[in-house]
């Protein structure tokens, strides 16, 4: 992709996600992710109603008439997006490709956080970690973060989702609010997800396609995994491997949720051929 090419697709982007950001979701964030607590902004006289235990006594001698220390919300929040760049991102039978959601979904989190003047930072990984950018302010970051999104060609084909997560521990010592967006065809992150889920409040996302649910019988068909390369064929007409097929992606379905919900964590699925906008909003509600 030339320069120019890249330009054009990180405008299109940002104009579409921008305007999602600005009129639907900036307020639903807003409410959905609180700040760290309250901290000491002033103190000013006593008013009728005020609570009486946010007297300041030391001022309220000083001054022998009362004061009130006054709090305001710590609102500042750090935003890690952790996008699965691997083979199977690459897999799509509608209009789009899963990669193509996941990058529309982060960009659209990622200028949440930069109308609530939060910062946000990225974890591209596969079975390894790809790339990192530390969490920043700013809209050019943002639109480094796109950059990286649409341009990056990772290393690897495939997937390790524990690892990434350790990583995430080890970059992040304070809490975030984290959002992982993969397909989650994968395996033995329950572990690592308990420590995430204490220490961070996760979001896992799920991009998937309808076609990733079962196979259907099309006869002798030669299919290709996209992470390990292999291709092989497989005999579609025999009931026993449709069923074992559904009966795989059903199990790493339900390994996620279970995982991620036993971890304090929230779940979204978002299948490309549906309104991410929708899925995303209703969840930021409910959190709410």
């Amino acid at each position: 992709m030339d320069t120019k090419e890249l330009l054009k697709k990180v405008r299109k982007i940002e104009i579409k996600t921008r305007r999602l950001s600005d009129h639907i979701f900036g307020g639903e964030y807003h409410s959905t992710f609180k700040g760290r607590g309250m901290t000491f902004s002033e103190v000013r006289q006593y008013q009728f109603g005020d609570d009486v235990r946010s007297i300041d006594w030391n001022v309220t001698a000083r001054y022998n008439e009362p004061y009130v220390k006054v709090f305001e919300e710590e609102r500042e929040l750090t935003m890690m997006l952790m996008v699965d760049v691997s083979g199977s991102e690459l897999f799509g039978t509608s209009n789009q490709f899963k990669k193509e959601i996941i990058t529309e979904i982060s960009a659209t989190l990622a200028f949440s956080a930069l109308q609530n003047n939060d910062k946000a930072g990225l974890i591209l990984f596969s079975d390894e970690v790809e790339l990192f950018i530390p969490p920043k302010k700013g809209k050019s970051h943002v639109l480094r973060i796109i950059r990286e999104l649409l341009e990056f060609k990772p290393k690897s084909n495939k997937t390790d989702l524990a690892g990434a997560l350790k990583y995430l521990t080890n970059v992040m010592k304070k809490k975030a609010i984290v959002f992982v967006l993969s397909d989650f065809i994968a395996e033995d992150y329950e572990r690592t997800m308990k420590i995430i889920g204490n220490k961070h409040d996760v979001t896992g996302i799920r991009v998937y396609d309808q076609r990733e649910e079962s196979i259907p019988n099309l006869g002798m068909v030669q299919m290709q995994d996209f992470e390990t390369g292999k291709i092989q064929l497989v005999n579609t007409q025999s009931k026993s491997v449709r069923n074992a097929y559904a009966k795989y992606h059903r199990e790493r379905v339900d390994y996620f949720k279970d995982t991620f919900t036993k971890s304090g964590s929230g779940v979204l699925d978002c299948r490309v051929d549906e309104s991410y906008v929708k899925k995303l909003l209703g969840y930021f509600k409910r959190r709410g």
